[in-house]
């Protein structure tokens, strides 16, 4: 079945609601859709768990949904950093909560879930804080923690180009998290340069295949 095609950013994430779990795609800059953030932003969702590399940069994007108070809880692996201040704002309030994982176990949680695997177990983070609270278990003299998959009911990936059928090619490190988060979620909604038509895409450049990918829409003039 072919995806939808939104007219807009604003009709591609319409039907997002409150408490919904999204994975937004993006390593910093590279690969983020701003313009579905926005549009996320303008659409007045609220109670969100968020699932993304970090917890916002500076006065854009993902940063400006946790100053408005629309995120209730962020799964991140960096929540920190020179430029996070809405973020430390909101956590030194009591107004968001934090759930703190490892990139790699962040990536293959998330990867765990579009592959249908029921958990895994990893030694990042055995003997911390982190695993405080879930399954250990030492496997040939190694000390591993259990990890559970990481659904969600949206993922907003940005791609470069798109065909008819939802097949999707990245631009470089762009690609990042979206293929995993497009696959893990249950509504995956992509933002691309263009779309072509079916077979305008080689068939071995494809990183996401359709099947995965529920809506798509033409962004231009991008944000830098």
């Amino acid at each position: 079945m072919a995806p939808r095609i939104a007219t807009s950013a604003a009709d591609a994430v319409a039907g997002i609601r409150d408490g919904a779990t999204v994975l937004i795609g993006g390593f910093g800059n590279a690969g983020q859709p701003m313009e579905l953030i926005d549009a996320l932003l303008d659409c007045g969702a609220a109670g969100l768990t968020i699932v993304n590399n970090n917890a916002g940069q500076a006065d854009a994007g993902l940063a400006l949904l946790i100053k408005e108070r629309r995120v209730a809880k962020i799964v991140c692996s960096f929540p920190r950093q020179s430029d996070s201040w809405h973020f430390d704002a909101a956590y030194k309030a009591g107004e968001i909560e934090l759930e703190l994982v490892p990139q790699g176990n962040l990536a293959e949680r998330i990867r765990a879930a579009g592959a249908g695997i029921g958990g895994f177990f990893t030694p990042t983070g055995y003997g911390t804080m982190l695993a405080e609270g879930k399954e250990t278990r030492v496997i040939d003299g190694r000390g591993y923690v259990l990890e559970a998959p990481l659904h969600a009911d949206f993922a907003l990936v940005k791609a470069l180009r798109a065909d008819e059928k939802g097949n999707l090619v990245y631009r470089k490190t762009a690609r990042n998290f979206g293929p995993i988060m497009a696959a893990a979620a249950t509504h995956a909604i992509v933002q691309v340069s263009e779309i072509v038509p079916a077979g305008g895409i080689d068939p071995e450049a494809v990183v996401t295949p359709g099947i995965y990918v529920d809506t798509l829409v033409t962004i231009t003039g991008e944000k830098p």
